[in-house]
């Protein structure tokens, strides 16, 4: 007999939460993930429309990579979102999926006003089986995209890894900035990024930063540069530490966040602007093993 055991799930960031409810699926079948896009709140509450710790590329490829061998994205809309849960099991999981067991969070909830929830789902168990999977970590906290989203704009990156289960990273085309970095000996990419992109606390990062094939330890910095007149908007740049003549304009390039090295800074003058990059990116090399 054929087995369709559908993982169910937001899935933003594919944490260690997410991929419990994905191994927990794995043990009933083949594994289908379904997922929504966009965020229900954008649907609902437009102005309270988290930002994505991934985007929807990455998040089916990082599905794909944790056991999914195949990735169903459901447009998330108000018709959608005005099915009945009996309406959501019938037509989405048995009709459509033709699932033999499904595997949620805990705390699922589903259907028009969020009205269905696990014990809903386990009301068809005639129709398929059900496994619901509480997201904590060991220390007992709960595992959860809203959780990872705080910890990064926080700065606390390193946490954010581990709850992900691997470095954090930002993806964009590099864009042209002040190229005040070139000036000084400290050529920078700057990263475009879109407006749901959660981006890290101001200050500075060790990391990586990759174009192609390519992949550089980089000192990162995010903010506003206030250590030069005028005004200007938050940029995320990262320098290719002791690289030399690159030119990534235009690329497609990621920028990987291992660690948090110190707040962002205004100070007295160029020169030591430049001690204190020195001293970063000898700190950048060092927690990155280079």
């Amino acid at each position: 007999m054929k087995t369709t055991s559908v993982a169910i799930g937001i899935f933003d960031g594919v944490h260690a939460g997410h991929q419990e409810i994905l191994a927990e699926a794995a043990r009933h079948g083949r594994v289908v993930a379904l997922t929504f896009h966009p965020h229900p709140t954008s649907i609902f509450a437009p102005e309270r429309t988290p930002t994505a710790v991934v985007s929807i590329e990455d998040r089916i490829a990082l599905l794909e990579e944790n056991g999914a061998a195949e990735v169903v994205v459901i447009e998330f809309t108000k018709e959608f979102a005005s099915k009945s849960p009996e309406e959501f099991i019938q037509e989405v999981l048995i009709n459509q999926l033709q699932a033999t067991h499904v595997t949620v969070g805990a705390n699922f909830t589903f259907g028009h006003k969020a009205s269905g929830n696990v014990e809903t789902l386990k009301a068809h168990a005639n129709s398929f089986g059900v496994s619901a999977v509480n997201l904590k970590e060991n220390r007992g906290s709960a595992i959860s995209s809203t959780r990872i989203r705080n910890l990064i704009v926080d700065g606390d990156v390193e946490r954010a890894n581990e709850l992900l289960t691997r470095i954090f990273a930002l993806k964009g085309p590099v864009v042209h900035g002040e190229k005040r970095g070139r000036t000084i000996g400290y050529p920078t990419a700057n990263l475009g990024l879109g407006e749901l992109a959660t981006i890290p606390a101001d200050g500075v990062y060790a990391g990586w930063l990759s174009v192609g094939d390519h992949r550089w330890a980089a000192a990162i910095s995010i903010g506003t540069n206030p250590t030069f007149p005028g005004i200007r908007g938050r940029q995320v740049e990262a320098y290719a530490i002791d690289q030399v003549g690159l030119d990534l304009y235009d690329e497609e390039a990621t920028i990987e966040f291992v660690a948090r090295l110190r707040d962002t800074l205004k100070f007295d003058g160029l020169d030591p602007l430049l001690a204190q990059m020195s001293q970063d990116c000898l700190q950048a090399k060092k927690i990155l093993g280079r």
